[in-house]
């Protein structure tokens, strides 16, 4: 009879909370391990070939990665930021927008969300279709931000 895999109480609580995965295959694919359930994969775990999917500190790198993109300043002319602002944007909003980015360059708060946009949009023609979602964000973000800076500046009256 085969002796069965068992885990202390304490290591299997540490694994409650944590998604471990295999490292990544040519395809880009990774394998999820158990290291609770299998023996094969706690002993992958306890030789460190295991990596924590959930892993803060690597997250933070890849976001300060794509903030340095993001943020790097940029000016583009009006009228190729109306261009941008057409593209991206339905018709309803679009002068809505134009002018929430035209005033977001020439303020100290929302500027950076000018220069997320302009960055976004340039990395989406580039091929990169998933900062399409960014540039909508740098809206919100540029009419808060500026919203706020008016407020700001009634109480201070």
């Amino acid at each position: 009879m085969k002796k069965q895999f068992r885990l202390p109480r304490k290591i299997k609580k540490y694994f409650k909370r944590k998604w471990l995965l295999y490292p990544t295959d040519e395809k880009g694919n990774s394998l999820m391990a158990q290291p609770t359930r299998r023996q094969a994969d706690y002993d992958a775990f306890k030789q460190g070939v295991l990596r924590d999917m959930i892993d803060r500190k690597a997250a933070k790198e890849r976001n300060e990665a794509m903030f340095e993109k993001l943020n790097t300043e940029i000016y583009v002319s009006d009228e190729l930021l109306n261009e941008y602002v057409n593209e991206i944007f339905r018709e309803e909003i679009r002068v809505f927008a134009f002018r929430i980015f035209c005033r977001a360059k020439n303020s100290q708060t929302a500027q950076k969300s000018y220069f997320n946009f302009i960055n976004a949009f340039q990395l989406m023609k580039d091929g990169n279709d998933s900062y399409g979602n960014i540039c909508c964000l740098a809206l919100d973000s540029a009419e808060e931000k500026l919203r706020k800076e008016n407020t700001i500046g009634k109480n201070r009256k």
